[in-house]
């Protein structure tokens, strides 16, 4: 599993990808953020989270230095216990949300993704 940017032809590197960059322009490549750490821009906890979301859902957003270029993501946590500038990595993850609770089509979904784990 990847967990793949978009970069443009300014140097711009998206997540999630965008069909269209920042300067209009249309990527023209990929990198996979799971193979770099990010450090935790902010962070909270929700205690009234969506069907099938783990209670309580730790979430934050992190930063990745990619060559030099910022690149931002919105993440699930693997644990409350993290502060702000905390370096963490993405770990493969097989449900961020169980399956057909409150989605009438699970089938149509994916369920896999990245929760990120502070780097101690």
């Amino acid at each position: 599993m990847t967990m793949d940017a978009y970069r443009y032809d300014d140097g711009s590197i998206t997540y999630p990808g965008h069909p269209i960059g920042p300067d209009g322009s249309e990527p023209v490549g990929t990198v996979d953020l799971s193979e770099y750490t990010a450090e935790v821009v902010t962070w909270t906890t929700s205690h009234a989270t969506p069907p099938g979301v783990r209670e309580p859902n730790h979430l934050a957003i992190v930063e990745f230095d990619v060559e030099g270029t910022a690149v931002r993501a919105l993440c699930q946590l693997t644990t409350g216990d993290v502060e702000t500038g905390d370096e963490v990595r993405p770990v493969e993850c097989d449900e961020l949300r169980e399956p057909g609770a409150g989605i009438r089509e699970p089938e149509s979904q994916s369920w896999d993704g990245y929760r990120f784990e502070p780097i101690e």
